[in-house]
């Protein structure tokens, strides 16, 4: 019989690719159970993900969290999974980043979230790409709202397409980070990132440093990862993200978050 002689306090889980197959809303069964067992234990489970609030919440009620945080965006929206209320919202100016990127991204197409209704968007989105209600807009009016989250998807192109154009270009103003798996790139407010909102959190809840656990398998991912005491990378994570874990776990279709979380928190 295995002893555990450690637990971790905070858990921060991602959702794309960690708990979830990209874009979807179905945790898998074995997923779902060892989440319910670390909460169960005294564990605060908290979804940190790049997804729009609209897109969290779903996950959110389907899990039954409550008494925590929900980190959408990259760390710039806040939600109370209890009062249902943002309780943080950091937004920046996108109009430059519009402007630069429109200039060096042939055909791409770009969405500026509407924190907790959807987004509005310069040129149409493949149908299931954005959550919430999408309303198409003009360039102006879109570089005129300010937002927490800009979306930029390069149609037509593959991810190391986009990677690689976008590499030296200076955005200033911005966090960004390209998806792995979609010509998808996402824009931040300057110094916004998950493990910067988890350290946050982190503080206000008391918890050690020591105490903190992440899971998760995307470039957006890698300051939690680092953030964490123990990080751990899916194993579909591209190599620069697996590099920066402590750990590695099975795919998304191994269940490798549960997998993790069944170590500490076993049936």
């Amino acid at each position: 019989m295995v002893t555990v002689t450690w637990r971790p306090r905070l858990i921060a889980l991602d959702i794309d690719g960690t708990i979830t197959p990209v874009g979807r809303e179905d945790v898998a069964p074995a997923v779902r159970a060892a989440i319910d067992r670390a909460v169960d234990h005294g564990a605060h489970v908290v979804l940190s993900t790049g997804r729009s609030l609209v897109g969290t919440r779903p996950i959110v009620d389907d899990l039954g969290l409550r008494g925590t945080t929900a980190i959408c965006s990259n760390g710039a929206v806040w939600w109370d999974t209890d009062s249902r209320a943002v309780v943080r919202q950091v937004a920046f100016d996108p109009g430059p980043s519009v402007e630069r990127l429109r200039a060096l991204l042939p055909d791409a197409v770009f969405a500026v979230e509407v924190t907790g209704v959807g987004n509005l968007s310069l040129g149409r989105f493949p149908d299931g790409d954005l959550w919430g209600d999408v309303r198409e807009v003009t360039f102006a009016e879109l570089a005129a709202t300010p937002t927490s989250r800009l979306v930029v998807r390069w149609v037509g192109r593959t991810p190391e397409e986009l990677a690689l154009r976008v590499l030296d270009v200076d955005l200033p103003g911005v966090t960004a980070s390209c998806d792995h798996t979609e010509p998808w790139l996402t824009l931040s407010p300057p110094g916004v990132t998950k493990g910067a909102a988890l350290e946050e959190l982190r503080h206000a809840l008391g918890v050690s440093e020591e105490d903190t656990l992440a899971i998760g398998d995307g470039s957006n991912d890698v300051e939690m990862l680092r953030w964490a005491a123990h990080g751990v990378a899916m194993g579909q994570a591209p190599v620069a993200v697996q590099e920066v874990a402590d750990a590695v776990t099975g795919t998304i279709l191994d269940d490798g978050a549960a997998a993790v979380l069944d170590r500490y928190f076993a049936a």
